[in-house]
């Protein structure tokens, strides 16, 4: 699992026919402090999430083991949208107040 930000929408008029009706994310890989970590991806979004969002992907094999992917050509997946981040007794992050979104 890898944090990430979405950072845009992607649109294809043609795609194979297991993707129609398939909502596609450029998401940025992050690290905790929010900082972008190597190159931006293209997710399928599963969960209804949105530009600016920090949420929490999975590619290779493990993209394809959503009730919405399973048996589709995906590479990375888009499964949840982070709501909180704890770390010891600490919250590093809450979706709440964080002011980086758009």
């Amino acid at each position: 699992m890898i944090f990430a930000r979405v950072v845009g929408n992607v649109v294809c008029t043609r795609k194979d026919e297991k993707l129609v009706g398939t909502k596609l994310l450029l998401v940025q890989p992050v690290n905790l402090e929010g900082a972008a970590q190597g190159t931006p991806l293209v997710a399928i979004d599963v969960v209804g999430s949105g530009e600016g969002e920090l949420v929490l992907i999975v590619q290779g094999s493990s993209a394809r083991q959503t009730r919405g992917t399973e048996g589709n050509p995906v590479d990375c997946t888009i499964f949840a949208v982070v709501d909180t981040i704890e770390k010891g007794r600490e919250t590093i992050f809450s979706k709440r107040d964080d002011f980086t979104k758009k």
